[in-house]
């Protein structure tokens, strides 16, 4: 019989690979590749909010290809319809019938580019795939693929055409994260090298049933009692802060939990610590807040947001 201990060797060198491979295809971004793998192991899905140009379709790619899945692209604009990304029904002369055409959502990575370009209408139609990971079109509930991962994009600094996300839909996203500009060394070569294709190089590490395998394995990591009792004040303090008038929400307090097992499994443990839940507050909880700034009409920027949950997670009394 195989033990745990080499289970866990297996888990850890997977891991390992994992974080080679993504780290190689965005380079000088390890931040952004270990929140990204931490989503997709917590069965989350991802929000990049950053400039055009950055590297957010080359993580999704590279990270599709690292893991073996169907990755497939949306370009999300105003006239976008829901049918373009669940599917339609086609009426078949052949067999007097109806055939269902799949839409782009039926892929294990789905990348959702500008996602607040699209009609409230259009955004809609990933509620129900991305919290029940099912799809349901002329009264019939599908199946997504397991995994199912979506990666969308938006950009911070044009709202010109766009549709803010609602609290909804944000509360969907395990995660916000920003990936920034490339250090000076890693962007000099891609000058000397501008055709080199990274995600083309990038290996395959495994394969979706293995992601699966790792997503189960992550569910059996350990929370203490005392870590899930600092987790929920952590959320709670959310609600009840005076800059903040719409706090984080159970799904949020779960989402947390689910990332700081994962991360502590990218880190080769079987139990969470406290580090593990403090320093995901920030990616999970700042983009499902509502500053009481908001109520005013003003638009906070993204790092508002996050000053503030800084703030908050500074108060909050670390276990020991």
């Amino acid at each position: 019989m195989t033990s745990a201990a080499t289970i866990a060797s297996e888990s850890e060198s997977v891991v390992a690979q994992l974080r080679t491979a993504l780290e190689t295809v965005l380079e000088g971004k390890p931040e952004a590749v270990d929140l990204s793998l931490t989503c997709l192991l917590a069965r989350g899905h991802l929000l990049i909010e950053d400039v055009p140009g950055v590297g957010k379709t080359t993580l999704a790619r590279g990270l599709a290809k690292a893991v073996g899945g169907e990755l497939r692209r949306i370009q999300f604009t105003s006239d976008l319809l829901p049918s373009d990304v669940l599917g339609v029904s086609v009426f078949d002369q052949r067999t007097s019938s109806f055939t269902f055409k799949q839409g782009a959502i039926f892929a294990n990575v789905l990348l959702a580019d500008e996602i607040n370009r699209a009609s409230p209408r259009t955004q809609s139609a990933l509620l129900e795939a991305m919290n029940e990971g099912q799809v349901s079109i002329d009264g019939q509930t599908m199946p997504l693929p397991d995994p199912f991962f979506v990666i969308a994009t938006q950009n911070p600094e044009d709202f010109a055409g766009t549709y803010p996300l609602p609290e909804s839909q944000l509360d969907r996203f395990m995660m916000r994260v920003h990936i920034g500009y490339p250090p000076s060394q890693v962007e000099q070569r891609l000058l000397l090298h501008p055709n080199a294709d990274r995600v083309g190089d990038c290996p395959r590490v495994l394969d979706p049933q293995g992601i699966v395998k790792l997503q189960r394995e992550v569910e059996r990591v350990r929370l203490d009692p005392s870590l899930a009792t600092y987790l929920h004040a952590l959320v709670s303090a959310t609600r009840t802060s005076p800059a903040i008038a719409v706090g984080g929400s159970p799904r949020a307090s779960i989402n947390l939990s689910r990332a700081a097992r994962a991360r502590a499994k990218l880190r080769g443990r079987d139990y969470c610590i406290a580090d593990d839940v403090h320093d995901l507050a920030i990616p999970l909880l700042a983009h499902r807040v509502r500053l009481s700034a908001q109520a005013d009409g003003y638009v906070p920027s993204a790092e508002e947001a996050e000053a503030t949950i800084r703030d908050l997670v500074a108060r909050v009394p670390v276990p020991l």
